[in-house]
């Protein structure tokens, strides 16, 4: 329910916080005192258009704040969390009206869009005027209205997953019916490529591997190039070159004939001993190396033929790549896509078969359910016609019936909830063909039917507070006793706000709000007092006698509320 309303700088209030209870809260007042200020700030934080002239003369900018108190498991709490905005037991819904025309929405102070505050505020509030009529009087909602008051949720749960169930069905039927399709199309091409591909055969991650095996193929020919020149440069096959191992030989034999001693002489050491010993190092030294340039060169894989066949396989995957528009990487990827459509389309007509006898099934199972939710419906019509119809005469509409008409749609209509449109009709006069809500009805005469409607729909209303403005403009007497009694019944099971100018619908509050207008300074402002047992009583009196009570109006006062 609503449990407080905040208002700064509107209008003709400066500073104004009001507390609301349950049950029946009314709100009376002279005309111009200001009552139409609180609704227009109520609406301001239900989302309603923000207009600069609402903001105080002098000041800056406005603010409005209503809070609420939904009850554990309201709808509310599943709407902020689809939004991703906090749950918290109370919830606030804030306004704020700049001069430039601007205006900025919290819910919980978290900031959010117009249209947001606007989806979380209809489920917490629903306000019913001559000339707003919120909810009953828009046809979208008759449907859940007809169902909340009078057919199983349970049926209704179950149509609307049996529908999904139904499409999800239709939609894998028409995705396989264009799979196929499209393979047919792209058949001849499909079998061709597919085949070349599988000819080519490309693996994961090959390219890589084959660049790297081509780049170390190149430089493997170049280390056999150089191996092989140090090679011919040892053992140069020129004769006319001896080379370092015949010129170290011939060396080595020259420092021999310097050792030779002749007998019976004295051996001392040589002075080209040690000369001799570098020779014989360095041939050892140039054996060596020889030996390990061999070694390399018979190690080195140098085979042209290779390098050559990798290249050709890399430049194959290559086109084949700019053939189909793909990195080679994703040539694998293509190959077992072309194979899969392929084998849908040899395939795809069992897939189809399938798919259909799922699709009926489905089918056959949500007309089942909407046939049983279309008779529940018919019924619950009936019941709601006869019910609103009982509850109009005494509120001076007895020439008018109420009518709840269900519809069969056509099929490509239907949807989660069911086969059926639902609308409330009204004809207010004898022989008159009935007609939607707001267009057969005044003004005076929509807002008694609305509120006959709400009366009889209140125990599944999901809307915990209801706001009426002037429901009972332009009737008296017994018809607005009337109009009070149903709805203090109407706020015995939600909370009720109701602008009324009739003693009568006051004497029914729970809770009685003055609205009135003081001049302070050289200022206009709008106060708002709860009153007490006397005051409410000279309140209603006013309100019986006007500007001059009499003690007949007081008497009559007593009358209204109860009293002795």
């Amino acid at each position: 329910m609503l449990t407080d309303l905040s208002i700064r700088d509107v209008v003709l209030i400066e500073k104004l916080d009001l507390a609301f209870g349950p049950g029946l809260t009314v709100l009376t007042g002279e005309t111009g005192a200001g009552k139409s200020i609180l609704l227009d700030s109520l609406g301001l934080t239900l989302g309603n258009r923000a207009d600069i002239g609402l903001i105080r003369s002098g000041a800056a900018e406005a603010h409005v704040s209503a809070g609420f108190a939904p009850k554990p498991g309201h709808v509310v709490y599943e709407i902020l969390s689809e939004l991703g905005l906090p749950a918290e037991e109370t919830i606030t819904l804030r306004r704020v009206i700049e001069r430039n025309g601007r205006s900025r929405a919290f819910v919980n102070d978290t900031p959010c869009g117009v249209a947001t505050l606007k989806h979380v505020g209809a489920s917490l509030v629903e306000i019913s005027g001559q000339h707003d009529q919120m909810g009953l009087a828009d046809a979208a909602n008759h449907l859940a209205l007809l169902d909340a008051y009078g057919t199983d949720p349970n049926l209704v749960a179950e149509v609307a997953l049996r529908f999904h169930a139904w499409q999800a069905a239709a939609q894998r039927l028409r995705l396989a019916q264009a799979k196929i399709a499209d393979a047919r199309r792209e058949e001849e091409f499909l079998r061709h490529a597919s085949e070349e591909l599988s000819r080519l055969a490309p693996a994961e991650g090959e390219e890589n591997e084959l660049a790297a095996r081509r780049q170390n193929l190149q430089q493997g020919e170049k280390r056999a190039e150089a191996v092989a020149a140090a090679l011919s440069e040892l053992s140069p096959r020129d004769r006319r070159n001896s080379g370092p191992a015949a010129a170290l030989r011939a060396a080595a034999r020259a420092l021999s004939r310097l050792s030779n001693n002749r007998p019976g002489e004295i051996v001392q050491e040589h002075p080209a001993l040690a000369a001799m010993n570098a020779v014989e190092r360095a041939e050892e030294a140039l054996a060596d190396a020889q030996s390990e340039l061999e070694r390399l060169a018979h190690d080195t894989d140098a085979d042209p033929r290779n390098l050559e066949a990798i290249e050709e396989r890399l430049f194959a995957l290559r086109a084949a790549a700019r053939k189909h528009a793909v990195a080679v990487s994703e040539l694998p990827a293509l190959l077992l896509r072309m194979r899969e459509r392929l084998s849908a389309l040899d395939h795809g007509e069992a897939d189809i078969v399938e798919c259909e006898r799922i699709k009926k099934t489905t089918r056959s199972a949500f007309c089942e359910s909407a046939e049983k939710l279309s008779a529940a419906r018919g019924i619950a019509a009936q019941s709601l016609e006869e019910s609103v119809t009982a509850e109009l005469p005494p509120l001076r509409l007895e020439k008018a019936q109420f009518y709840v008409r269900v519809t069969r749609l056509s099929e490509d209509q239907w949807n989660g909830d069911g086969a059926d449109e639902v609308q409330f009709l009204i004809a207010t006069n004898p022989g008159q063909d009935p007609g939607a809500l707001g267009k057969i009805a005044s003004g005076g005469e929509l807002s008694r039917l609305m509120l006959a409607i709400k009366v009889v729909l209140s125990v599944g209303s999901p809307v915990p507070c209801l706001v009426f403005d002037e429901v009972d403009s332009g009737i008296g007497g017994a018809t607005a006793a009337a109009v009070g009694e149903r709805l203090a019944r109407l706020a015995s099971s939600v909370q009720v706000l109701v602008v009324t100018h009739s003693p009568q619908v006051a004497a029914r509050g729970a809770a009685h709000l003055r609205v009135s207008k003081a001049v302070r300074g050289e200022r206009t402002e709008t106060d708002v007092v709860g009153l007490g047992q006397d005051q409410r009583r000279e309140e209603i009196a006013r309100m019986l006698a006007g500007e001059t009570i009499t003690d007949a109006a007081r008497a009559a006062a007593r009358s209204l509320l109860g009293e002795k």
